[in-house]
């Protein structure tokens, strides 16, 4: 992503930062457009800039295996019903108007493909918020949706995110068979659910 769009989505960050409550920015897209490469680097240039930011993925939202194997859902694992929506939202909410002490979001561990708790720390001078996931503006989550300020869509050519996504899942152990197959049964069909709520977005930014 060049410099001079970088600026600008910095820019447009920064202008959702006001006194009365802490700022949400979603970013979202289908897996493998980049948005996780987008809000680290987001994040970065506000804090190099002075701005209290805290990053703050959905991935920590996950559901354990343990608890996707028990539903029956662990071959489908990063579908929408994989994760805790009520958790997510829960904490969006807590963000937005617990200013005066540390709140604690968990993360998710790729080397162990788990979730972990507590594992982010937003600190009372973070002012706004990145937040990453896959369904942000889907449907059935429109309290999510509400729950944020801006939503901006990251965009790729097909092509290029589905070879990101098998190479994300060879380096953290599939074999490519594997991870050519698990791309064209979960993560397309997710990856056209996804699409079809770019509309809705605040923004669409080019992830190529």
């Amino acid at each position: 992503m060049d410099a001079t769009l970088m600026d600008e989505l910095t820019t447009r960050a920064m202008a959702l930062v006001r006194s009365d409550e802490r700022a949400i920015l979603g970013i979202t897209g289908a897996p493998g457009a980049g948005k996780t490469t987008l809000a680290e680097s987001l994040v970065r240039r506000l804090r190099e800039g002075g701005i209290g930011v805290a990053h703050v993925p959905m991935d920590g939202f996950h559901l354990a295996d343990v608890t996707l194997a028990d539903h029956g859902t662990l071959a489908a694992k990063g579908a929408i019903e994989t994760f805790d929506r009520g958790g997510y939202l829960a904490l969006l909410r807590r963000l937005k108007t617990e200013l005066t002490y540390d709140v604690y979001a968990p993360d998710f561990e790729r080397t162990l493909e788990q979730p972990i708790a507590g594992a982010i720390t937003v600190r009372p001078d973070d002012v706004l918020v990145v937040t990453e996931g896959n369904y942000l503006l889907d449907q059935s989550w429109t309290q999510v949706r509400e729950a944020l300020d801006e939503v901006w869509f990251v965009d790729v050519a097909d092509d290029l995110r589905h070879e990101r996504l098998v190479r994300r899942h060879i380096e953290f152990g599939k074999s490519e068979d594997e991870a050519r197959a698990w791309v064209d049964r979960v993560d397309e069909p997710n990856a056209r659910r996804i699409i079809a709520q770019q509309g809705s977005a605040d923004l669409v930014v080019d992830g190529a």
